[in-house]
């Protein structure tokens, strides 16, 4: 029997053709969390494991049509964000999330590749804190995004930053930092800051950010509270990067199916 409901997520984020990272890793962490995936496309790419080699922007009337459609179509339970591609685009972004209120956002506000290979500019960052990140239930920068959307060295003074511009919670990252284990930490408006401690792995991985991020949507789609769909979040992604592979030269994979699969 199929299922009566499955919580609908609308991924708007990057293509990648390597399954990474992207609107293919979303998918991916979406569907093995028991939500139906939909998506819409903000930018091309041509990537693999190793880099980044082109980014290609997309008009971003299009990437609106695609999400409208199935914003007035399904019951949207969650929005996740992930490349946005261009100053543009994230104009767009900010106008279709004010039409949009009630539906929670997650914003993966990508900046760069895992080779350090730029994916956002001044003007898209500048787009991005005044029009998305202020419409965003939740943030997932990893300490080096974080630092660079707000000038700021230590990371709760990043996290105010990033707080007086509206949005509501923002999860920092810890692996760039240089700590024998890697320290996550939620903060939310009048709540103390909420960190996990996470055994650091070997390998470095593609698409991590966007696991993390897509699986917080999901179970913020599946009807968990905040602090529990982020730590659900941690979890899922953690032991997807403990099982990963590698297929490639580069980055290992996460293995998002790891509830189904070795």
């Amino acid at each position: 029997m199929p299922p009566k409901h499955l919580p609908i997520v609308l991924s708007i984020a990057g293509q990648d053709p390597s399954g990474g990272a992207g609107i293919q890793a979303d998918i991916e962490t979406i569907s093995a969390l028991g939500c139906h995936p939909t998506t819409a496309v903000t930018c091309l790419t041509v990537q693999d494991s190793q880099r980044v080699h082109e980014l290609i922007e997309i008009n971003p009337e299009l990437t609106q049509k695609q999400a409208e459609t199935v914003l007035a179509d399904y019951p949207v339970k969650a929005i996740k964000i992930g490349l946005i591609g261009s100053a543009t685009m994230a104009t767009m972004l900010g106008e279709l999330l004010k039409d949009h209120p009630g539906i929670p956002v997650v914003l993966d506000p990508v900046l760069a590749a895992g080779d350090g290979t730029e994916l956002a500019g001044e003007k898209l960052i500048k787009e991005m804190i005044s029009q998305v990140i202020p419409r965003a239930t939740l943030i997932t920068p990893n300490s080096i995004e974080a630092r660079r959307l707000t000038g700021e060295s230590e990371l709760n003074s990043c996290a105010k930053a990033l707080q007086a511009t509206n949005c509501i919670s923002v999860l920092i990252t810890g692996t760039h930092e240089e700590s024998d284990q890697v320290t996550n930490t939620l903060f939310r408006t009048d709540h103390a800051p909420d960190s996990i401690k996470w055994p650091r792995l070997p390998e470095s991985y593609h698409g991590s950010g966007c696991t993390i991020a897509s699986a917080a949507a999901a179970y913020l789609a599946l009807g968990n509270p905040l602090q529990e769909a982020v730590s659900l979040a941690q979890e899922y992604t953690w032991k997807a990067l403990a099982t990963g592979w590698h297929p490639g030269r580069g980055q290992h994979l996460p293995n998002r199916f790891h509830g189904y699969r070795t």
